[in-house]
């Protein structure tokens, strides 16, 4: 894995223990060789991740729509800035750049960005590892709706088990390496006569 997209909050969340755990994740990112992919701003957990890479010596990719970059949140400092027309260029800007997804805590920004590229994932669009970085239980009601899904046979289990889960860095990163996409969703329909 060489590139890592990651979607999170612009806002710094209500405890510290949130930009904490960016950057965790921004030095074991750069410890790896990991690039980062994220959104480009210099604010909230964003700027926190994408800092925390950057003082490691790792490489950061910023990808922002001109309209934010416009209001000057853009991260000045970033090995690269990518700006674009739109939120859909920007995901799919985002999708092209990397090799795996990874959401922190954010709000509904974060949760649109990872369930369409978890709905990619599935419809077998890319072959891409898709996690949560739990930090502080953040996503136990997300999981908790997997699970819910699941068990009401609207998400089949082989595609629930694709969201990859941790609390750490370091293991969700070692189930991005040993992660094995399941086979693509296909619909049968009997033939008419």
């Amino acid at each position: 894995m060489k590139t890592l997209a990651v979607f999170c909050g612009s806002s710094k969340g209500a405890s510290n223990v949130y930009l904490e755990a960016a950057k965790k994740l921004g030095k074991e990112l750069a410890k790896r060789h990991i690039t980062l992919v994220y959104g480009g701003a210099c604010v909230g957990i964003m700027g926190a991740v994408a800092d925390s890479v950057l003082e490691a010596g790792g490489k950061v990719i910023g990808v922002m729509p001109s309209f934010l970059e416009k209001r000057e949140i853009s991260h000045k400092n970033l090995t690269e800035l990518i700006v674009v027309d739109s939120m859909h260029e920007r995901k799919a800007k985002m999708a092209e750049l990397s090799d795996g997804f990874i959401a922190l805590p954010g709000g509904p920004g974060t949760l649109e960005e990872f369930f369409e590229i978890f709905t990619w994932a599935q419809l077998g669009l890319h072959h891409k590892p898709c996690g949560l970085l739990n930090i502080n239980h953040y996503y136990d009601p997300l999981v908790a709706l997997f699970n819910h899904m699941s068990d009401e046979q609207f998400l089949h289990e082989k595609y629930r088990s694709m969201a990859l889960v941790d609390v750490e860095p370091n293991g969700l990163l070692d189930q991005f390496n040993t992660y094995e996409p399941p086979t693509v969703k296909s619909f049968i329909t009997e033939k008419q006569t």
